[in-house]
């Protein structure tokens, strides 16, 4: 089972004139990630990807595909997105087999996430 994460922080920070970030895990690994821009963060937190994130809370479904079926998006547009949240930290994959088929359920591990704007 996924590993419950209580918050992400995300630290934006001023770096003369242009904006850097990153982020931390406060439970769980530690790990930083770095941005090369604010325009990167903007596309990890994209309405889309919100729906998603909100849809794996409230709906619980049972795999990716049917994730793109409950949010009405393109199947393989939702699977890149779903790898992105993963690689932040923000969704686990878990294996389940069903008859020969196994999928991945789409899990969230974080209760919040935390914004902070250093100048």
């Amino acid at each position: 089972m996924a590993q419950k994460i209580k918050h992400l922080e995300i630290t934006i920070i001023d770096d003369k004139g242009a904006f850097g970030s990153f982020f931390k895990r406060i439970a769980g690994d530690k790990s930083d990630y770095d941005f090369k821009s604010i325009a990167s963060l903007r596309s990890l937190l994209s309405n889309e990807k919100m729906k998603i994130i909100h849809t794996i809370k409230t709906k619980n479904p049972n795999s990716i595909y049917n994730l793109a079926k409950i949010v009405g998006r393109d199947f393989k547009a939702v699977s890149e997105d779903i790898k992105l949240l993963e690689q932040f930290g923000i969704i686990d994959l878990i294996k389940e087999k069903t008859g020969n088929r196994e999928r991945l359920k789409p899990v969230l591990i974080i209760d919040s996430i935390k914004i902070e704007i250093q100048f």
